[in-house]
């Protein structure tokens, strides 16, 4: 059993602590018109971010542009609205691509939009019964490798409008059956479509280098219309494929609702479900380490079951927490979901006024936006550290990117998870010792049996110095609590003290949540002292760059406690 030391832990949270949405949280500390000033710029940065994005991920799905909008519209006031994150932006999101594009091709998109609302459902049903915990016990490996594997597969899918290829029939869905057709329809390649499409890839990899302020995928995206509109090119665009966009919110209705569509759509909601629950936590966790917050997860998971389901009652498609957008709502300056929800509240002023301007845009630049979608969705130094870290979870990290790629998404999740499960076993088997002969409880010792140091009162009194002992296997079913306890450190504290003395193996998740609490320690100027690692607990945390100089290694706690203090001090 994993255990850690810290002071008296306070009264369980009641009912309505778990569920209380954030936004009452922010307007109850007091909210005037300078938080409501960083909100709207915030908003309006993510709205501009949000509205390329929104057309792009929306129609590589199989839907259309304005299916996008109305999603990230619709799902992300709500998800604002009664969230458990102070900073989540809710939308249509990259990782679904796959997901829904197949369920639109089987079930057509009544079925799509049937399957996105019983997702909700289940979703809303599973933050009520507190199942949001268990999303945290998700392997590392096995979130960075469907991650992976899904930015291969969109990255794919856009090779069609990437070259301008016209094709025979329709474009196979899976991975070895599209390649073979995509190569054979090569020389029908538009390489007006192509410059296009290299432009604005060209464009958005200059601004974030040189202009990282500047929204590039929107200038992008706007310049690539520009260019086709004023050079008269003969290329696919958002008019010509899907006609003139709607200028605003169609009505509410509720789909056609049949005992045998529910059960022909329930696999892929049972999917959307999983896949919404762990990419929603995932982004307000990367929220949480920009800013040092907590969300309350089953609270999350609430609120993306509402979104979802108002999704799908305008005709939207699947909502969840958007990593990217998120953090560029924390970068603006976000206060609290006040900012998320103005960003809903601007993207429907923006396809009310530009909706004759969107159909201007060519598929080849949607296809270089979601080219580099899938680039950085690939966690590049993740996955070679992965690679490197221990054959185990390299394993896993490459079971559950092959069948992401290969077969299926949530069959790669189950798999992944199963692989993590049982190296933890092989794991805990190895570290399992016996001591010859050791009593039930140990006797008395005299002072002179062992070597002692003498006590010294104001390492236990500094307040600006805090040790913490982490006891048992930390590995991902321990790293979410564990991680929780140790984000607790405050603005007084300058030194943190981290034992390891009592763990016998630390995995890649463990270290991954080593790595961002190192990180966010920095970032407020606190030093880290590691104590007691063995040689194989070091190395698992050297791979995930937890070493010298980010941290202090140190044999014990009393000597890191020494020379916290002889630094603190200036001696």
């Amino acid at each position: 059993m994993t255990s850690f030391t810290q002071k008296a832990a306070p009264p369980a949270p009641g009912f309505s602590d778990l569920y209380t949405p954030k936004l009452l949280t922010v307007l109850r500390e007091g909210y005037g018109l300078g938080q409501l000033r960083a909100d709207a710029i915030a908003g309006l940065t993510v709205a501009i971010v949000a509205l390329p994005l929104s057309i792009a991920i929306a129609v590589a799905s199989g839907a259309s542009p304005a299916q996008g909008l109305i999603t990230a519209i619709i799902g992300g006031f709500l998800v604002s609205l009664l969230g458990g994150s102070r900073f989540q932006i809710g939308g249509p999101a990259g990782a679904f691509i796959v997901l829904v594009n197949t369920t639109a091709t089987t079930h057509g998109m009544d079925g799509l939009i049937l399957a996105v609302l019983l997702s909700g459902v289940m979703l809303a049903l599973a933050g009520w019964l507190r199942l949001g915990t268990f999303v945290k016990f998700v392997p590392y490996p096995v979130t960075v490798g469907f991650t992976a594997g899904i930015a291969i597969i969109i990255g794919s899918s856009q090779l069609k409008d990437l070259f301008g290829l016209t094709l025979a029939g329709a474009e196979p869905g899976p991975f070895l059956e599209k390649l073979p057709v995509l190569a054979s329809a090569a020389p029908t390649a538009d390489w007006h479509a192509f410059a296009i499409a290299a432009g604005t890839m060209a464009v958005i990899f200059t601004l974030k280098r040189f202009r990282p302020g500047w929204p590039g995928i929107l200038l992008a995206v706007v310049l690539a219309a520009l260019v086709t509109a004023l050079a008269k090119l003969d290329i696919a665009t958002i008019g010509t494929r899907f006609g003139a966009m709607p200028a605003g919110l169609p009505m509410p209705h509720v789909p056609a609702l049949s005992i045998a569509k529910v059960t022909d759509v329930l696999p892929a909601a049972i999917s959307f479900t999983l896949l919404g629950a762990i990419e929603s936590l995932l982004s307000a966790v990367v929220a949480d380490g920009m800013t040092g917050r907590r969300h309350r997860s089953n609270c999350e998971l609430v609120a993306q079951g509402a979104a979802n389901i108002g999704s799908a009652l305008f005709g939207g498609i699947c909502v969840t927490g958007t990593i990217a957008r998120t953090a560029t709502n924390v970068r603006a300056g976000a206060h609290g979901p006040v900012a998320g929800m103005l960003h809903s509240v601007f993207l429907l002023g923006m396809m009310i006024i530009a909706a004759p301007l969107i159909a201007y845009i060519p598929m080849a630049a949607l296809a270089g936006v979601l080219a580099v979608v899938a680039w950085n969705m690939f966690e590049k130094h993740a996955f070679w550290r992965l690679l490197n870290a221990s054959k185990g979870d390299a394993a896993v990290l490459l079971a559950t990117f092959g069948l992401t790629v290969f077969r299926d998404l949530t069959e790669a999740i189950i798999v992944g998870f199963a692989l993590g499960a049982a190296l933890f076993i092989q794991r805990m088997s190895q570290a399992a010792t016996v001591e010859l002969g050791a009593p039930l409880v140990r006797p008395d010792e005299a002072d002179d049996l062992r070597e002692r140091v003498p006590y010294d009162e104001a390492t236990s009194t500094r307040r600006d110095v805090i040790v913490y002992r982490i006891s048992g296997a930390f590995f991902f079913g321990a790293a979410a609590t564990i991680g929780s306890v140790l984000d607790r450190i405050g603005d007084q504290h300058r030194a943190l003290i981290v034992d390891f003395s009592q763990v016998p193996f630390v995995d890649s998740t463990a270290a991954h949540t080593i790595e961002g609490l190192v990180e966010a320690a920095h970032r407020r100027k606190i030093a880290v002292w590691l104590t007691g690692l063995s040689p194989a607990n070091e190395a698992a945390l050297a791979a995930h760059g937890v070493e010298a100089p980010h941290v202090l290694v140190e044999p014990d706690i009393r000597t890191a406690q020494t020379k916290a203090l002889a630094m603190l001090d200036g001696v």
